[in-house]
């Protein structure tokens, strides 16, 4: 078949739905809510286009009502993961020599399968096993999803298409080779979004993959598996395993077909990741590509010309949206004193009015934290501030899991701008304030800068012009997204590329095409239409 050139479709970010009382996409996600909540899922793993069911069978439960089941999913083990890895080497050739533009189909259809007739289903997924607001789960699961396939896309084919130049005497090309292996998603559980693009960006680029999502996440990847297999991506191209991450990492990592990983989650895991990577490296085919998004400290800076109530509501909604679960969330607050008691009151009062429950209830804006372990932490922390005479709880520190993993928004004023929870990421509502004086501003640029290992996502609010440039130029490596009055979370794809330095990770940008070069392999190929005849050089001859 003739070769032909294609242009793919523009990709427009997903508009998210209200779903604002009366709405019809209300009415038909509370009945997709009600008919998950009436079922028993059944999940098994996805290997080679097989479902597989081991009858070793795990419960789950909606965080915020832990009597409730969900259904069970199927645990494996090594050799589950050994099936998974053979699967995605016996796919690979064909997948990658499949053109771009067929490639590119699946996942566009994806996105619209994802917007259109599954966007009830994922979101009904998404609220009821991460325990996400309708809200939450609207701009995550559907719109951020989406917008990474099409983006994506949109991405592959300006690779595809740049080309070095040529001469009249020589043609210069450049062919983008999947990776020679197999490439290992491993997906945290707070992002529907991301479980989807950390397994697809480097499928999609022609590489097949082994992933393995959260265990807290299954519920929800189920959907995106059941997604993509109507999409009609080949068997094995993908490859979705529910083992423990000690399991997948001994076969994985001393593979010699292991090609690279796409992670999503804490520095530890990372900074260990990468250590047996290195160790392992001689073994390998070629150097496996590292990509990490890992932790945050972020932070939120108020100068003193900063409007209290802007403040005070990033504070509100970049603090506690999805219970701090975010590792863009604004865990460490620096504020003006000038300014203090105002966004003391004002953040106070928005803090007050939260309503928290399960997600079922679309007016609720707060619920519970993902698992027993995250809980446990969480509170471990808020008890042992209790005890410490030297910092005060201004808002919240209470927590309840008879019914579901509850834990108040909780805030908490230092007057140690070097206090435990402004250092360590906590990943959870707590949010820690330190006052500074007006005129100790740069004092506290520096202080934002050393405090913290991370680098990921940081604010200023200011109306001063000076002041912001002060912090945008001095605050230029503690945070790869910085955000310039607005609060730190909610990066959009085709925006702002997500993705920070330091112990925050690699700062490969996901939803950007700096993402997608990270998954190719470019060989460049020279062809000389007039060869030389003769290997003496003009310099050579004799009067």
């Amino acid at each position: 078949m003739q070769q032909q050139l294609y242009s793919v479709p523009e990709a427009v970010n997903e508009t998210p739905n209200t779903y604002a009382p009366g709405t019809p996409e209300r009415e038909e996600l509370q009945k997709e809510i009600a008919g998950a909540r009436s079922g028993m899922a059944d999940i098994p793993m996805f290997i080679g286009g097989r479902e597989i069911r081991t009858g070793k069978k795990v419960a789950m439960h909606p965080p915020h009502d832990l009597s409730h089941t969900l259904g069970h999913y199927h645990q494996g083990d090594a050799e589950h993961v050994s099936m998974a890895i053979d699967e995605a080497l016996k796919a690979r050739r064909a997948w990658a020599k499949m053109p771009w533009r067929e490639r590119a189909a699946i996942f566009l259809k994806a996105a619209a399968l994802i917007s259109g007739p599954y966007r009830s289903k994922i979101n009904a997924a998404t609220m009821l096993g991460q325990s996400k607001t309708v809200y939450q789960s609207e701009i995550d699961a559907v719109c951020e999803l989406a917008d990474f396939l099409r983006y994506n896309v949109q991405y592959m084919t300006q690779i595809f298409t740049h080309q070095p130049k040529s001469t009249p005497e020589a043609w210069n090309r450049i062919e983008q080779r999947p990776l020679e292996g197999f490439v290992f998603a491993l997906s945290p559980f707070n992002f529907t979004a991301i479980a989807g693009n950390l397994p697809t960006a480097p499928a999609m680029m022609g590489n097949v993959v082994v992933w393995k999502p959260a265990n807290t996440q299954i519920y929800s990847a189920n959907v995106i598996m059941e997604v993509l297999r109507e999409a009609g991506l080949p068997d094995g191209v993908i490859n979705m395993v529910f083992v423990s991450g000690p399991v997948a990492g001994d076969l994985i990592f001393s593979h010699r077909d292991f090609a690279g990983i796409h992670f999503t989650g804490s520095t530890e895991v990372f900074r260990e990741i990468w250590k047996t990577t290195g160790n392992n490296i001689a073994s390998y085919r070629s150097y496996p590509r590292i990509v990490g998004e890992t932790g945050g400290k972020d932070f939120v800076l108020a100068h003193a010309s900063a409007k209290p109530t802007q403040v005070a509501t990033a504070l509100s909604r970049g603090a506690f949206e999805y219970q701090g679960q975010k590792c863009s969330a604004a865990s460490r607050a620096y504020i003006s004193r000038s300014i203090w008691e105002d966004v003391r009151k004002l953040m106070l009062d928005q803090i007050s009015s939260f309503s928290i429950g399960g997600p079922e209830d679309f007016s609720n804006f707060f619920t519970a934290v993902i698992d027993e372990k995250a809980f446990s932490k969480l509170t471990r922390v808020i008890d042992k501030v209790k005890k410490d005479d030297s910092v005060t709880i201004i808002s919240g520190g209470g927590y309840d899991k008879s019914k579901g993993y509850f834990i108040e928004p909780t805030v908490i004023l230092t007057p140690d701008p070097c206090y435990f929870t402004m250092i360590h990421e906590l990943f959870g509502p707590i949010l820690t304030i330190y006052v500074f004086e007006d005129e100790k501003y740069e004092e506290t640029l520096d202080l934002i800068d050393r405090t913290s290992l991370y680098g990921l996502t940081g604010a200023v609010f200011a109306r001063d012009r000076h002041a912001v440039n002060q912090a945008t130029s001095r605050l230029a490596n503690a945070a790869g997204n910085f955000y310039i009055n607005d609060k730190p979370t909610g990066a959009v794809v085709g925006h702002q590329p997500f993705g920070g330095s330091r112990a925050s990770g690699t700062n490969d940008k996901a939803g950007s095409i700096l993402n997608l070069h990270r998954w190719v392999s470019p060989r460049t190929i020279k062809e000389t239409f007039l060869p030389p005849e003769d290997y003496r050089y003009p310099h050579q001859g004799t009067l």
